[in-house]
């Protein structure tokens, strides 16, 4: 696998999994009432806490999975299961829905405002709507398979880390377009989609798994296809 290779696949399996456009009917929902200027800035702090918290897994997942004596295989067929959930969920109902609440009342204006908002909206919106375990599984293992790349490969992964930070913050800022653009139906569809190419992620995660834990139960060529 070569790191354009590498870079695409990472970016593509966060990027199903945040689902930052599926994730805008939540986002105007939770920014109700709120001005344009303040809502861009509250869409940057999302972003950022994005960007930092995953990078943070990034760099230390692999070592908070030697010191629980956890393998790889192991975390593989975990985060496999996780995101296959989540995937079934997504493909099968309206997963944004059952997570839409009503707008927060509370009104103002300024950077405390902003910051205020923020703090209400890191859980449930950011955490773990948009970073849940399937993300931080995601994380763990393509760090894992940056390794090969070494110094090179770090630094492609926090590229697509920041590409999907700034998707989301795009996504954000775009709300009032993408809502009247592709509307409930569009939206709705583009859940379904994200939702069945999460499952193939999925699917993928357990047979590599598999395949790492035993010997001959999984062919070489279905656990890693295209030569990855």
């Amino acid at each position: 696998m070569s790191q354009a290779e590498f870079a695409v696949n990472f970016f593509v399996a966060l990027f199903a999994l945040i689902d930052p456009v599926g994730n805008v009917p939540l986002f105007a929902a939770a920014t109700g009432g709120v001005k344009s200027r303040d809502r861009a800035w509250i869409a940057l702090y999302i972003s950022l806490f994005v960007f930092g918290f995953l990078t943070f897994f990034y760099f230390s997942g692999l070592s908070l999975l030697e010191f629980f004596g956890i393998s790889l295989a192991a975390f593989r067929i975990a985060g496999g299961i996780i995101l296959l959930l989540l995937g079934l969920e997504m493909a099968r109902d309206d997963f944004t829905a059952s997570f839409t609440e009503a707008a927060d009342t509370t009104t103002g204006t300024g950077r405390a405002f902003v910051r205020k908002r923020f703090e209400r909206m890191i859980v449930p919106f950011a955490m773990p709507l948009l970073i849940g375990p399937g993300a931080i599984s995601t994380v763990v293992i393509y760090a894992s398979q940056a390794r090969q790349f070494g110094m090179q490969g770090a630094a492609v992964g926090v590229g697509a880390i920041a590409a999907v930070g700034l998707a989301t913050l795009l996504s954000f800022l775009a709300t009032p377009i993408l809502t009247r653009l592709l509307g409930r139906i569009g939206l709705t569809i583009v859940v379904r989609v994200l939702g069945l190419i999460l499952c193939a992620l999925a699917v993928q995660f357990i047979l590599a798994g598999l395949a790492e834990s035993t010997t001959g139960f999984i062919r070489p060529s279905v656990a890693k296809p295209y030569g990855h």
